[in-house]
């Protein structure tokens, strides 16, 4: 989930670089130029530390050298940093051979023209694009161009509830639709426990939720022009709907209109909240000590109660993008590489390392990924889960209206009221900082 948090904190600058940037692109550095036996790879911080992905990813390079001769040199670049380094590299021309990027990021990156464009001639070196699930690569840039990454691990969007709660409340199975939440959330919503938990403060937890509802509402918060439209009547309809599950409803605590990363699964798995929205929540669940047993996972409520596409869209495309700098000197190698770290093999193992999906179909079917939890999410990937909106101001968005969801959700804690008129004014202001 880190590297959706991270895209969210990228403001305006973001655009204005790949702006400058033109058509720029990364002249490798200390690796291909010195020898086209040599790569040079920027990983994302998937795992716990820096130091666990080296563990994790330097017995795969070694495997790679030796099918190939090529030698990779890795850098594992924290979130916080990555975004930041990429776009030095795209200014300087000094940059690696192949990197992860951020999948919300991609329309932003292939607007510096500094990525290699996945066109079928590249899909084919590596297999073929329909090797990996639509979704994915609709993820990986402008629709219409050809691809600025490929995927290479991921996420998706489920309901989390606690069978224990819905147990002694008397709910006999997860809702289907937004109806049934609510009449859950009601019934579980007293005594200091609460039927859903919510992250107020935190910008990208509120963009995702949000964009989902904006979908199954029939709005995309920008056009096909790629201009921002977010007081259209579906994207007020969406936002006021989640916020209204505090100011309306009554089942998410007021507290967590100030809540950050993580603070709801925490009270989900202290037994104060009964059902979260999150994206592979297992790994943490079990660090907070629960037990497999003790919860379950099922698809985010739409509408009908069936997940599909349109308006029956129940999640964001979450997920990492391998990207290859355009001005490498070993092209060819790059190509390599991405093939094998996508390669069947390569995301059965990586994937289940780090408790993602694989964008891959084959890999996909691999029992490893059969669990009851792990099988919501992939099945979300495969059939109605929705890219956020690929434009290259993707990450303003993020920060404008994840900042008006923020100050909502401040709004309904404290008792103020919350009307479509309240909820458009707050969109307005959001939508004229993107014309700013």
């Amino acid at each position: 989930m880190r590297h959706l948090r991270a895209a969210s904190a990228v403001t305006l600058a973001l655009s204005i670089a790949v702006a400058a940037t033109g058509c720029g692109g990364g002249t490798t550095s200390g690796g291909s130029n010195e020898s086209p036996k040599t790569l040079t790879y920027w990983a994302s911080n998937q795992g716990p530390s820096i130091e666990a992905d080296k563990k994790i990813l330097t017995p795969e390079l070694k495997k790679f050298e030796k099918e190939t001769g090529i030698k990779v040199k890795l850098e594992v670049v924290p979130w916080a940093d990555l975004l930041n380094r990429i776009l030095a590299a795209t200014t300087s021309g000094q940059g690696p051979d192949v990197l992860n990027i951020g999948n919300t990021w991609s329309a932003s990156l292939q607007a510096t023209g500094a990525l290699l464009p996945w066109d079928d001639k590249n899909f084919e070196a590596i297999g073929g694009r329909d090797r990996f699930v639509d979704s994915a690569v609709a993820s990986a840039g402008k629709e219409g161009e050809p691809p600025a990454a490929v995927p290479l691990y991921s996420l998706a969007y489920a309901l989390y509830y606690n069978k224990k709660m819905f147990a002694e409340a008397g709910v006999e199975k997860p809702p289907a639709t937004w109806d049934e939440l609510v009449a859950t959330g009601k019934k579980i919503s007293k005594d200091g426990k609460w039927g859903l938990g919510a992250e107020g403060g935190n910008l990208s937890n509120n963009i995702h939720q949000t964009f989902v509802l904006g979908q199954q509402h029939g709005a995309d918060f920008f056009d096909k022009d790629g201009k921002a439209t977010f007081t259209s009547d579906g994207a007020v309809a969406a936002v006021k709907q989640y916020i209204d599950f505090m100011a309306k409803d009554k089942i998410i605590a007021p507290g967590n209109a100030e809540y950050a990363q993580n603070q709801s699964l925490t009270d989900f798995a202290k037994g104060k909240t009964a059902m979260v929205l999150w994206q592979a929540a297992a790994s943490t669940f079990a660090a907070q000590g629960m037990k497999p047993e003790d919860w379950g996972a099922a698809p985010v409520p739409v509408p009908s109660g069936a997940p599909g596409t349109g308006e029956q869209v129940n999640s964001m495309v979450a997920g990492i993008n391998m990207a290859v700098f355009k001005n490498s000197k070993n092209i060819d190698g790059a190509k390599k590489f991405v093939k094998f770290m996508t390669s069947d093999a390569e995301q059965k193992l990586l994937n289940k390392t780090y408790g993602s999906i694989p964008p891959v179909k084959a890999a996909q079917a691999d029992a490893a990924f059969g669990a009851p939890d792990l099988k919501v999410l992939r099945d979300t990937l495969a059939t109605s889960a929705a890219p956020l909106p690929q434009v290259p101001n993707e990450s303003q968005f993020e920060t404008a209206v994840g900042t008006a969801v923020k100050e909502l959700w401040a709004d309904a804690a404290a008792g103020r009221p919350v009307t479509e008129a309240s909820v458009k004014e707050r969109l307005e202001k959001a939508q004229q900082t993107m014309q700013q």
